[in-house]
């Protein structure tokens, strides 16, 4: 049992690291990679927790069990020269780092082959993988499923399995067996627990920031188990079989080509929302805008009257406005103080749930109404990668400006006439798609600034003049 940590971190090109992968969705990586957190966090280690793709939710549940950001490797969104660096990044002073992996294993990009794939994220982090399997309906059939999955590809390396909803002693004595001869090490076995289930809705499970104290009780009952049910001895010693990345850290003074606040002395205030209605966002966004020079301030729009002093900006990010419309309109002053800003033609970013905040309605109830436009639920899931290209300067963009973005929304927005679109998309599907006006860009795609770090010191830029 791993009872204390190093302290004081590795240094980051050896810092030891695991992905946590499965043969499909819904095998338990979230369960399987946050418990491991938390029961290393626990243990006394520094803990670096990371999440491969898009994935908003599941980083918040990471964050709760490590005390660190939880951080995004996206490979579609950023490409695959930045994966290190942004590992590297997020594991700075850490002495173990966590990836949890997305959909199964080898599913990537639709139609891009291994492109976002998390074999594609784990061979460029030259990492081992630990494969959780759902073993609830099988037995003898769990070395030819764990066998296909490691001789797959050689530059995966899969080096334990965890098995996951094993139902009684002798269910675990069939598994161990017909693994025994596998070449992979059975590393942790968990029984069935619906008692560390994470309740989901519409677009996955429920954030943190919505279900606490729930959430913590939560994670401490999926620490308990994976604490009880996995060798941790053996997976840190497979973390550190991880060999050395030759890779520099990224860091977003270095994005931007600064080794300070490119404007010293003078640090625009930018409103960010967040609270439980907003709660999709990377880290490296605020970090981009502190090292752009802006003095980034958060704001929860259910319960702030009033935007923070002195704003000059508004970063109104993901999340779920549509569970909680009703709360979000009632605080009227609030939705007065955007509205008012808007007209100042300051510059306000607003991704998805922050596009439906300013629309004029969203379900009947009334939002800031900066935008021309209203917005509904529907029973329409939107989801998937977009390439797209700037039709129209604004302040995160000039036009012609190319970015990769990522959709997942089941709502509709119905603009007015003749408003100016944000973006044209040309993958999957050619149309345009959300607002530039004035100062404003609003728009669906959800974006990761890292891969264009120039977003962050026009828009900073424009809140300083």
């Amino acid at each position: 049992m791993v009872t204390t940590g190093r302290g004081g971190g590795t240094s980051t090109a050896s810092v030891p690291r695991l992905v946590i992968a499965a043969p499909s969705s819904g095998a338990g990586k979230t369960t399987v990679a946050t418990g491991l957190m938390a029961a290393f966090t626990e243990a006394g280690y520094r803990v670096s927790p990371h999440k491969v793709g898009p994935d908003y939710i599941d980083p918040g549940y990471h964050a709760l069990a490590t005390g660190r950001p939880g951080r995004n490797l996206d490979a579609y969104l950023c490409g695959t020269d930045m994966m290190a660096p942004l590992f590297a990044h997020g594991a700075q002073g850490c002495d173990l780092a966590v990836v949890e992996g997305v959909m199964g294993l080898y599913d990537g990009a639709s139609g891009l082959g291994d492109l976002a794939s998390t074999a594609q994220l784990a061979a460029l982090l030259r990492a081992p993988v630990v494969l959780v399997v759902d073993a609830s309906s099988q037995s003898r059939s769990v070395a030819a499923l764990v066998h296909g999955f490691a001789s797959w590809d050689p530059t995966v390396r899969i080096g334990g399995v965890i098995l996951n909803k094993v139902g009684s002693d002798r269910h675990e004595e069939l598994l161990r067996d017909a693994l025994g001869g596998s070449g992979v090490p059975v590393l942790g076995v968990l029984r069935r627990a619906p008692r560390v289930r994470t309740p989901s809705r519409h677009l996955g499970l429920v954030p943190v920031a919505e279900r606490q104290p729930d959430a913590v009780e939560s994670v401490r009952a999926t620490t308990a188990q994976v604490r009880e049910g996995c060798d941790l001895e053996a997976l840190f010693a497979l973390a550190r079989s991880a060999p050395d990345l030759p890779d520099a850290a990224w860091d977003p003074y270095g994005a931007l080509g600064a080794g300070e606040s490119p404007r010293a002395g003078v640090r625009p205030v930018v409103a960010v929302a967040e609270g439980p209605a907003f709660t999709f966002s990377y880290a490296e966004h605020r970090e981009l805008l502190t090292a752009a020079g802006a003095d980034v301030v958060p704001f929860d729009p259910l319960h702030d009257e009033g935007l923070p002093e002195g704003t000059r900006g508004l970063v109104v990010g993901g999340g779920f406005p549509e569970v909680y419309a009703p709360e979000l309109s009632a605080n009227a002053p609030l939705r007065r103080a955007v509205s008012a800003l808007a007209r100042t033609g300051a510059p306000i970013a607003a991704e998805c749930a922050g596009l439906l905040y300013l629309s004029r309605s969203l379900d009947g109830a009334p939002m800031c109404g900066v935008l021309d436009a209203e917005a509904r639920m529907t029973d329409r899931l939107t989801l998937g990668y977009r390439d797209a290209v700037a039709v129209a300067d604004s302040p995160l963009a000039v036009t012609g400006s190319r970015i990769r973005g990522h959709e997942f929304h089941r709502t509709a927005v119905e603009p007015g006439a003749g408003d100016t679109p944000a973006w044209g998309m040309h993958r999957p599907e050619r149309r345009v798609e959300g607002f530039v006006q004035d100062g404003v860009h609003a728009s669906y795609l959800h974006t990761h600034w890292a891969a264009s770090a120039d977003i962050a010191r026009r828009f900073v830029e424009r809140c300083a003049t």
